[in-house]
């Protein structure tokens, strides 16, 4: 629905922000009437903008006759390099086939063979074949036609469209509303449980495989709101993105899956230069070295795939020959994006923040699977099992609710407004692929004008975090500490610590950031 019913009869209602597959999943598992809010439109034609629509390679699950869920749990342990958390890696893993049923009994057709079985892939850093797939290369938006199309016909579930979450209101230290621009209209909603899962922060870099709205806006609202981020400075880029189309431009991602078949990395000699199937830190690495030093890099899938790649791949294909690239004929010319944030708003195992009634699931959440660097294909694994997770917990939640201020108008620092240009500029130079202590700095420097803005706060976390973190691990790559330190701990900070470290390191005057219910104090 697009019209939202007086507030005032939704008040002790669940608010879920984020119609991605995480905030899906909370409202689909919960068995209490809730509030979806999503950011566009959610109908079972065209699925919200959202990272998990995107989605190509598939979900991984150790369902193959030679896999168990021991066997995933180690190959996720390896690639998050030292900082996941075993008890929450073995219990996702653990979960992850009856995921792929759970989904199933949802309405998604998952891709299976002629005999039934299910049809699994290969990706990097997995030692199986585990990725199952919906529709071949569009896992992630055939999941959500078929979830979405669950969710219209759950009438508990009220869908507000086009709302723009702004702000957490928070009551003695607990939650206590959530206050959305929805149509233009600022709306207060009264609540004593919010789930964020407003997905990740790739939109603040020039060249990203993720929506336009995906800025970091939910670590803000928890940062102001007082919950932990953390392992902000783990962002993963993919090795892969088509590199075609206008600076600033998304970047169409090309899938992993393309090299778990056998396609190669070449450059403009046809040589290849590095291994395919490593993960995917080091690829983008090798692929972004190259490239610095003057190369062209393509991803060759004409001897590996051929004229079976519009059968195999048709969602790419119809990317490529968009932009007039014939990937059965021609090699596709790539280069590394912003993917995916393996940092967030810590929570425990159950999805919990440390705020009271405000839980985060998907991207927005560090949950201790990723690590340091996310095992390919592991995101809607977690999406699922979180959101599903959350959506229990809502069910013994308390409906009593405080009141709260009528907020009539978004004060103008807290009105949606994509990131700067020049912000992206600052952030893909200075915390890319490849980083450096006085880079990490000066881009610190740069976006201090911008920090009484959600982008600008989250900005500034990630390259805080970055400078802090001498070592290089995972997706944080420091070239002037190329090497990881004998033990690690995860980075964390509330938004205070952010602000004294700022004000430590730079003689400038570091912007004072209050929370909603401060702007609107009495």
């Amino acid at each position: 629905m697009t019209t939202l019913p007086p507030p005032g009869q939704l008040a002790g209602q669940p608010l879920i922000i984020g119609g991605g597959l995480a905030g899906v999943m909370v409202a689909l598992s919960t068995t209490r009437p809730c509030v979806l809010a999503c950011a566009g439109r959610l109908d079972d034609t065209r699925p919200p903008a959202a990272a998990s629509m995107l989605a190509q390679g598939g979900m991984a699950a150790a369902v193959g006759a030679d896999d168990t869920p021991t066997l995933h749990a180690a190959d996720t342990l390896a690639a998050g390099a030292g900082l996941c958390t075993a008890a929450v890696v073995d219990r996702v893993t653990a979960c992850a086939p009856a995921a792929v049923e759970q989904l199933a009994g949802l309405g998604v057709r998952w891709d299976r063979h002629a005999d039934g079985s299910l049809q699994l892939g290969l990706e990097a850093a997995h030692g199986r074949r585990r990725i199952v797939h919906a529709g071949e290369d569009a896992t992630g938006a055939t999941i959500m036609r078929a979830l979405v199309a669950r969710v219209r016909q759950t009438p508990r579930i009220t869908v507000v469209e086009q709302a723009h979450a702004h702000d957490l209101l928070v009551h003695d230290g607990a939650v206590a509303g959530g206050v959305l621009d929805i149509g233009g209209r600022t709306v207060t909603l009264s609540t004593p449980a919010v789930v964020l899962a407003t997905g990740g922060a790739g939109g603040l870099f020039a060249d990203t495989t993720n929506p336009a709205g995906a800025t970091g806006s939910g670590l803000a609202m928890a940062a102001r709101a007082g919950a932990v981020l953390g392992n902000m400075e783990f962002v993963q880029f993919h090795p892969t993105a088509l590199s075609a189309g206008p600076e600033g431009q998304r970047l169409c991602l090309v899938s992993e899956a393309v090299r778990g078949e056998g396609a190669a990395l070449i450059d403009e000699t046809g040589e290849r230069f590095t291994s395919e199937l490593a993960t995917r830190d080091s690829v983008s690495r090798a692929v972004w070295r190259h490239m610095m030093a003057g190369h062209s890099v393509y991803l060759d899938a004409r001897a590996a795939v051929g004229a079976a790649f519009p059968r195999h791949f048709p969602a790419i294909y119809a990317l490529c020959m968009a932009h007039g690239i014939n990937p059965v004929t021609q090699p596709i010319p790539v280069r590394p994006a912003a993917h995916y944030h393996m940092g967030g708003i810590m929570v425990d195992h159950r999805g919990r923040t440390g705020v009271a009634g405000l839980w985060a699931a998907g991207e927005v959440a560090c949950t201790g699977l990723h690590g340091a660097n996310r095992l390919a294909s592991n995101s809607l694994l977690e999406a699922v099992a979180f959101g599903t997770w959350i959506g229990h917990e809502l069910d013994g939640c308390t409906t009593s609710c405080v009141p709260v201020p009528d907020i009539a108008r978004l004060p103008h620092d807290l009105a949606a407004c994509p990131p700067p240009a020049a912000l992206r500029r600052i952030m893909s130079h200075h915390a890319g692929v490849i980083r450096t202590g006085d880079s990490l700095r000066s881009g610190l420097k740069q976006v201090m004008p911008f920090m009484g803005t959600d982008v600008g706060l989250v900005c500034a976390a990630i390259l805080l975090a970055a400078t802090l973190r001498r070592e290089s691990r995972g997706g944080h790559f420091r070239s002037d500490y190329p090497y990881a330190m004998a033990t690690a701990a995860p980075s964390r900070f509330r938004l205070a610590d952010l602000q004294a470290r700022l004000a430590d390191m730079h003689d400038v005057p570091v912007p004072a950031i209050p929370s909603m219910n401060e702007r609107h104090a009495p």
